[in-house]
């Protein structure tokens, strides 16, 4: 009989190990974990710097906060005895007012500026609008210092804005400016103005470029005119760009501080007065520097009570 044709079995192949294991030896590490760990060493040099400069200084204060000290000798455990001294002192609550106030020339004005500012820049390129747009944001680049000792000789009597109003038969009105009872807060918020609006101008005008220019001819097509159209596109087209600049101006309100020490020092009669130049004064004045930690733990938390309002209120709807 003749045989059968034998099949050639092949031997069974051997199953993957789990976890990417091979017969050959031990898994290799997986490519991502490469890529985190080589993350990881891009950020630890920020993080590094961020932790040392911010959250440690930050956490140090707190610490100070709880301690009577002087600076020179060894502190002694005060609980919270500092914040209720600070708490049960009015300069506090009347420089907290002057922040507030403050918050209006910094944040609220400089806002409406920019936005106004952003309408009139916009739309056919114009000859000189890169100049425009440098001496309007030129404040951002300048040292507060250096602004606030040219503003304090232009308000001065023999200033420039009293030479301006005397000029044109308003030398009735004229004064020293910073040295006024009732106008210093003003005359300081307005110099914070100017220092805002071309921050506000050039973030309004970065967003604006990013709407879509079918928008606007839709809006042309509708009948809308120019008003409406930036009412309607514009707007609500840099929305997030309006939140923004809330957001840093206000903060520049409530932690003002070398403006006002150049220009007025808190007077007159402690009405420029802001919880920045208390601290300081607390620190390097008084030597109280337990008391002057605690102030700025309440200055931190009332500058994030305040922003965390300010982009609540600002928030996208579809968000």
């Amino acid at each position: 009989m003749a045989r059968e044709p034998s099949t050639a079995v092949s031997p069974p192949r051997a199953a993957p190990a789990r976890g990417g294991e091979t017969a050959g030896g031990p898994a290799r590490p997986p490519r991502r974990l490469g890529r985190r760990a080589r993350g990881w060493l891009y950020v630890l040099p920020a993080l590094a710097v961020y932790l040392g400069f911010a959250i440690w200084p930050a956490l140090n204060t707190l610490r100070l906060s709880l301690l009577t000290w002087d600076g020179i000798l060894p502190p002694v455990w005060a609980g919270f005895a500092n914040y209720v001294k600070i708490f049960q002192d009015a300069a506090l609550y009347e420089a907290i007012l002057h922040s507030l106030a403050l918050i209006v020339f910094f944040s609220v004005i400089p806002i409406g500026v920019g936005l106004l500012m952003t309408a009139l820049l916009m739309g056919k390129v114009r000859r000189g609008m890169t100049f425009f747009r440098i001496v309007f944001f030129l404040p951002q680049v300048l040292p507060l210092v250096a602004v606030g000792i040219t503003w304090r000789w232009l308000y001065s009597e023999n200033g420039a804005v009293n030479q301006l109003l005397d000029a044109i038969g308003l030398a009735s009105v004229t004064r020293a400016w910073l040295g006024d009872y009732g106008l210093a807060l003003i005359a300081l918020g307005l110099i914070g103005t100017w220092v805002m609006s071309g921050l506000c101008m050039m973030l309004f005008l970065a967003g604006a470029q990013k709407i879509d220019p079918s928008l606007y001819e839709a809006a042309r097509l509708d009948g809308a005119g120019a008003l409406r159209q930036f009412r309607h596109v514009t707007v609500p087209g840099v929305r997030r760009e309006i939140t923004v600049a809330g957001v840093i101006t206000t903060i520049a309100a409530l932690a003002s501080f070398d403006l006002v020490f150049v220009t007025t020092n808190g007077g007159p009669a402690g009405q420029t007065n802001v919880p920045g130049l208390l601290v300081y004064r607390l620190a390097f004045n008084e030597g109280d520097i337990g008391g002057a930690s605690a102030l700025a733990v309440v200055l931190t938390v009332i500058v994030i009570a305040v922003v965390s309002a300010v982009r609540y209120f600002s928030r996208d709807e579809e968000s």
